[in-house]
Order: C-alpha cells, then sequence, then structure tokens
C-alpha cells in the first residue's frame, strides 16, 4: 500500500487533503505540531517520514518570534523537509504554494523572497517534486492579514484576486501526488473579484449584516492583481456563489467554521506548522 505523509495536516487544505487519500485507501500520515513534529526545528520529522513513499507539504512556516527572520526560518524548514525526505527514501514530493511569488513587484517583500528560496532548495534537491501553484482561496475571503473586524464594519484591503476553493486544491494536490508525472500545476478560480467584494458575500452567507469598508491594501501591487495567475493557469471551479452555496449546504458554513480565518494571514493559502 502506498503511504503518503501530509505535513501541515490540520489545516485548511491538509484536512481536505487527508479526507481525500483516505478516500483513496492509501495510507495516510499526518505531521503537523499538533502531532509532534515541528518543521522549523526538524524535531520528529525524520521519525514521522519513516515508510512514507509520498510526501503532500500544505505548511507555511513562520518565526515563533519577531526576532527570527522570516526567510531563514523558511530556507531551514525547506532544507529540513528535503533532508528528511531524502534520509528515509521519499520517492516523491508535491508542494503548495502561491501563484505570483515570482512577480518583480515583490521583490524585497520577505514572505515573496521566502517563498521563491522555497521552491528553489525543493527543485533543486534530490528528491522528485511537483509544485501546485494556487491563487488565494475563497477560504480566505475575512482573514486578518488583510480584514479588520470593528463592531459596526469590517475594514478589507482592496486586493484584486481570482481565488479558487481549497477543495479544488486539495483534489489537484492528491492528483499530482498519486499520478504519474510530475508536470508543474498552476491553478486558479473561474472568477476576477476584488476582495471586499468577496468579504461580503463570505459575511452575507454567515448572516453577518456588518458593513465592508475597503482601504488601500498594505502592498501596493496586491491592488493591480499581482497574484492573479498567468494565461497559463488552469481555470477550475466553482465559482464565488457556487462555493458559497455548497458551503452552506455541506454544513461547513464559512471560511470561518473550518479555521481558515487563522491559516491565512498571509497572501498565501498554505498551513502553519
Amino acid at each position: 500500500m502506498t503511504t503518503v505523509a501530509v505535513i501541515g495536516s490540520t489545516g485548511t487544505a491538509g484536512s481536505r487533503v487527508i479526507a481525500r487519500l483516505r478516500g483513496r485507501g492509501v495510507g495516510v500520515g499526518e505531521i503537523s505540531r499538533v502531532n509532534g513534529v515541528d518543521l522549523i526545528t526538524g524535531y520528529g520529522l525524520a521519525e514521522a517520514l519513516r515508510g512514507v513513499d509520498i510526501v503532500i507539504d500544505v505548511s507555511d512556516p513562520m518565526p515563533d518570534d519577531d526576532e527570527s527572520d522570516l526567510i531563514d526560518t523558511v530556507i531551514t524548514a525547506t532544507q529540513n523537509l528535503v533532508g528528511a525526505c531524502a534520509s528515509q527514501g521519499v520517492d516523491r514530493l508535491v508542494v503548495s504554494t502561491i501563484v505570483g511569488i515570482e512577480n518583480p513587484d515583490f521583490d524585497g517583500y520577505p514572505y515573496f523572497e521566502a517563498k521563491r528560496a522555497a521552491e528553489e532548495i525543493i527543485l533543486a534537491g534530490p528528491i522528485p517534486a511537483t509544485i501546485v501553484k494556487s491563487t488565494q482561496w475563497h477560504e480566505s475571503a475575512t482573514h486578518p492579514g488583510a480584514v479588520v473586524h470593528n463592531d459596526g464594519e469590517v475594514v478589507v484591503q482592496d486586493w484584486l484576486i481570482q481565488p479558487i476553493a481549497a477543495d479544488t486544491v486539495a483534489d489537484v494536490l492528491v492528483e499530482a501526488a498519486l499520478g504519474q508525472t510530475r508536470t508543474p500545476r498552476v491553478i486558479t478560480g473561474p472568477q476576477v473579484i476584488r476582495l471586499p467584494d468577496l468579504a461580503s458575500k463570505a459575511l452575507a452567507a454567515q448572516g453577518d449584516a456588518r458593513r465592508v469598508r475597503a482601504a488601500q491594501p498594505a502592498l501596493t501591487p496586491l491592488d493591480v492583481g499581482a497574484l492573479l495567475a498567468p494565461d497559463h493557469a488552469v481555470v477550475l471551479g466553482p465559482d464565488v456563489d457556487t462555493w458559497l452555496d455548497t458551503v452552506a449546504t455541506d454544513g461547513r458554513g464559512s471560511a470561518a467554521a473550518d479555521g481558515s480565518l487563522e491559516q491565512a494571514a498571509r497572501p498565501g493559502g498554505s498551513d502553519p506548522v
């Protein structure tokens, strides 16, 4: 039986990937700090990967304190991951990251520089790797990285985005892991929308009647669509309204209900670990 380990298994993407893998009847390993594994220090990582055939990484390692350097932290975590995979004979590594990290508009921004460095380490490493790049997730509609919640209103940075559902991202990650090719995937949703409009729809679906007010983005490139998908991206549904209908029907309700608010504190959609 094939065994697949998911790093960042407790987050928005990770929990969905776990469910899909179990539905495929493969062995599943859950790796996160909750399970006693620390990607940044490397504690417990090699042991957790013993006997694993494929690794899906949906983590988003961040410094534990304000004094640590973000880029150094991400580089260390990535090197730990690649090294542990190599030491345990992992056959394939599938990594979730975000569209747009290579955009020169983000030169000098630590988060994007860190993501670039991580991708370079993975692709230069000894483990065959597939990179899955996605645009922002629907589930990040009201995340604290771009949204301030007040009693009477919600202030939302005016990003231009083309969101995709986390369920769809999980489907693609699993297909990439269990398929026979290592072709990179670049995926996006079908609808370009401004983040305040997406937040309004998500809040309304929760029964939250607070007014949404748009604010200038903290990073200027986000205002003009620097994180939109390139022309060669594969467009995958559902659109925003269909997604809202789906999560209301299946009982998950909203982004807030499944933990997405905490995990989406940065422009990307991956899960901290």
